[in-house]
């Protein structure tokens, strides 16, 4: 599952006085946005509607916008921000697809459920191979299990949902040289047991059940803790995608050529080329049709490119927030728990609430995105249906209840400095990290500052700066004391069960809360009550409410991610429920653009 996203944070210059020209200074949220540049979001396509017959030896060029240079984590096992996923995307592909409703179907693999067995069978198709020629096996199936469940293991995601596996626990204690609840049936079958059967696993995520493989042969001779910067990882990974990876310049570009091993047939395209562009250059970019498709197209500048000749617009909502978190506590990593610190300096959860309510999200989505964002009420995203909760207010701008939830705390301005002290009458100045985005993220940090000083609350850059988002997630993860609270955003992937966000395990809970109630909350999404739609929604609602209580975690906006295309491009499709590699049917139909 995709958790940490480098989600765009795309503002223009004179935000501050923009935010505040709208709403910023009154005591309830401002509304929707009429103007005629807000997006139609209803209009957008999910596939490029030229049909002609693909060129052949075409190149395609695709400019990924961003001021952060991915870090050349092309493994699934390992890598942990978006930006490194899509950089890998057209070499890499996973064992399954997606349905409709975000469940896993047969892709590459073939899976079983069996509910009363508490197993899952997983069945290599018959001619899929690794680009290196070799047979996608058993052992490859099995081997991301031994590496992620494996005590010298470095990445994240040895969570609840692996010790979920029999046996994955006493592998990772070094009781056992391998885990018993996996058996290989053949050389292109494994089961899996597990204690107990979750709805996630019929998800396309990583809860008990990866979407992956690993070729083994090509690890051989590396220890798992020296796996993460391996040349299988780094430099030339081995994947069955239809595309493999033939240069990369460290940052800047990746290129692929076609994977003359894949099984869907042979690619339509002689060459891929895949390369950053800053921000500040995206617009004129596009303008030049220097590439083919644009990824994270700024939402900010969204009129200046929308109607631009010669591209067509591809949209949906995605499958992400961003949000503003804070640190409650810290990793406790011999015993591979979060452990919550009452007395940290942002345990009060009026003071968590004040910062929520101080802020005016409607205007940053309406104003700054052009209507490309929303909103956000809620931490499980309205892709997931039924299990959204729609009728959850959230937090709407409310200056005076702000305010008021400050002063009852016993947040008082006692020196008449214009800032609050806390309630021991000590002066409280909260260290608030930011990623960097360049001048624009700089301009929306300051209008959260200043929206925040108006309640009286002392907010200041942890560090003094923006900081590089690589960076960033680090201090994040390493519980860096500079840092009070953050902002920051989620990719949450397909399963919408938050154990993996925010369970009492998880590392990906940046802000360490934990508490019986929220723990006793998230069991029951893994429950069996939670197979049957109607009783998951209530279970769902119950831990939105009591999160959005707590907030330890505020969300402020969803957003749509819409791609210009060229209209050369042909095969190009965004759909989530796709039965194929998006990249095995995509051609050009001419040489230029």
């Amino acid at each position: 599952m995709k958790k940490k996203a480098l989600l765009g944070l795309v503002t223009v210059a004179g935000l501050t006085l923009t935010l505040a020209a709208c709403g910023g200074n009154s005591s309830k949220g401002t509304s929707s946005s009429s103007d005629s540049a807000t997006a139609d979001t209803g209009d957008f396509k999910l596939k490029t509607t030229n049909t002609k017959e693909a060129i052949k030896d075409g190149t395609l060029e695709i400019g990924v916008v961003s001021d952060t240079a991915f870090t050349g984590i092309f493994s699934d096992a390992f890598k942990d921000l978006d930006l490194d996923t899509t950089f890998f995307s057209p070499a890499n592909e996973g064992l399954f697809n997606t349905d409709k409703d975000l469940k896993m179907t047969d892709g590459a693999a073939k899976i079983k459920f069996d509910e009363d067995a508490k197993t899952v069978t997983i069945t290599m198709t018959d001619g899929v191979k690794w680009s290196d020629g070799k047979d996608v096996n058993a052992d490859d199936l099995e081997f991301p299990y031994l590496v992620i469940g494996n005590k010298d293991y470095t990445g994240v995601r040895y969570d609840s949902s692996m010790k979920n596996i029999v046996g994955m626990e006493d592998y990772h204690d070094g009781k056992a040289d391998t885990i018993s609840g996996i058996k290989k049936v053949n050389d292109k079958e494994i089961q899996i047991t597990y204690k107990e059967m979750t709805p996630s696993m019929l998800q396309n995520a990583s809860s008990g059940v990866l979407g992956y493989a690993m070729p083994k042969h090509t690890f051989d001779g590396i220890a798992i803790k020296d796996m993460a910067s391996s040349d299988p990882v780094r430099k030339n990974p081995v994947t069955f995608g239809p595309y493999v990876i033939s240069k990369i310049t460290a940052g800047e570009s990746v290129e692929f050529t076609p994977n003359k091993y894949y099984y869907g047939g042979t690619p339509k395209l002689s060459k891929i080329v895949m390369k950053t562009v800053p921000t500040s250059s995206a617009t004129a970019s596009m303008k030049s049709k220097e590439f083919d498709i644009y990824e994270g197209m700024p939402s900010s500048e969204y009129t200046s490119w929308k109607d631009l000749s010669g591209y067509e617009l591809l949209g949906q909502q995605n499958t992400a927030y961003n949000y503003i978190g804070f640190k409650l506590g810290k990793w406790d990593s011999e015993k591979g728990v979060n452990v919550y610190d009452s007395s940290s300096k942002m345990a009060d959860k009026s003071l968590r609430q004040a910062i929520g309510y101080a802020i005016d999200n409607e205007a940053i989505a309406q104003k700054l995105y052009n209507g490309l964002q929303t909103r956000a009420n809620s931490l499980i995203v309205p892709a997931f249906g039924t299990k959204h909760d729609k009728d959850l207010k959230g937090y709407t701008q409310d200056v005076k209840k702000a305010k008021k939830l400050l002063d009852d705390a016993g947040y008082k301005d006692t020196d008449g400095d214009g800032y609050r002290e806390d309630k021991n009458g000590k002066k409280l100045e909260i260290n608030f990290a930011f990623r960097d985005g360049g001048t624009t993220a700089k301009s929306l940090a300051e209008y959260y500052i200043q929206a925040w000083k108006e309640v009286g609350l002392d907010v200041k850059l942890a560090t003094g700066r923006l900081i590089e988002v690589n960076s960033f997630y680090d201090k994040l993860q390493n519980d860096d004391p500079s840092i009070d609270m953050y902002q920051a955003g989620w990719s949450t992937g397909y399963d919408p069960d938050q154990s993996g966000l925010y369970g009492e395990d998880a590392q990906f809970n940046f802000t360490r809360f934990v508490s019986d109630e929220n723990t006793k909350l998230i069991k029951k999404m893994s429950s069996k009550d939670a197979f049957d739609d109607e009783k998951a929604a209530k279970i769902y609602k119950e831990w939105q409410e009591y999160a959005n209580d707590q907030a330890f975690v505020i969300p402020t906006t969803y957003s749509f991610d819409v791609t210009p295309v060229s209209d050369r491009v042909t095969g190009y499709d965004i759909s989530r429920d796709l039965d194929h590699n998006v990249f095995a049917e995509v051609g050009v139909t001419s040489d230029k653009r």
